[in-house]
């Protein structure tokens, strides 16, 4: 038995989750059209640099969780999931986790993208343990703000070491599949790091590690 550690966006999905949901609330005329897909668009061309602060990111996104109830944005959340994620739901990405649930590993989705919009999606590729950047919760409301430390670039190692606690022993036979360069101080602590569809920076980091490249897309 080993860990099976998998990014979300890109990887799994054929598609950012986290764009795919702003643009989503978009359409739905939940937030103002221009002022919000233009931050959208920004914050999503400073992940894929490298360059985001996700705090300040988390005060931009979170914003709709504040500012509906919980009953609207879990009604908004479902019709997401079935129009927008079912279909960038990646085949070959799902054989990769059957394959390793067949072989009795611990599939993990970890993922920088909060728990709100990641825990269904996880449960549609029936995985079970997500570990996901927190919004904040308190007295039946989110707050707007991150709770805990951001599940990006090294605080996904931090996370990942908080969540196996005292089975730190699992990473000696780990996999992780990621696309992004941010994911990179994680691959790095895993036995059998894969780079998936990766992007400019990781795709040379593969190269220059000699990790395998693969491709969930068709």
């Amino acid at each position: 038995m080993s860990l099976a550690l998998f990014d979300l966006d890109n990887t799994l999905l054929g598609g950012d989750s986290d764009y795919a949901w702003g643009q989503f609330l978009v359409e739905k005329g939940v937030v103002d059209a221009a002022e919000y897909a233009a931050a959208n668009q920004r914050f999503y061309r400073l992940y894929q640099a490298g360059q985001l602060d996700i705090h300040e990111f988390a005060a931009f996104a979170f914003r709709p969780l504040k500012e509906n109830s919980l009953e609207q944005l879990h009604d908004w959340r479902a019709e997401f999931i079935e129009t927008k994620i079912r279909p960038i739901m990646l085949p070959k990405g799902q054989a990769k986790l059957e394959e390793h649930r067949h072989a009795g590993d611990i599939l993990v989705i970890i993922t920088a993208t909060n728990s709100f919009v990641t825990k269904p999606i996880a449960e549609a590729f029936g995985v079970e343990h997500l570990i996901a950047t927190e919004p904040e919760f308190v007295d039946g409301a989110f707050t707007g703000r991150i709770a805990g430390t951001p599940c990006f670039q090294q605080g996904k190692v931090a996370r990942l070491q908080q969540w196996l606690g005292d089975d730190l022993h699992l990473l000696a036979q780990s996999h992780f599949y990621s696309d992004s360069h941010n994911d990179i101080p994680l691959l790095q602590q895993v036995t059998h790091p894969v780079a998936v569809d990766p992007d400019a920076e990781l795709r040379k980091t593969a190269i220059e590690q000699q990790w395998p490249v693969i491709s969930f897309r068709d």
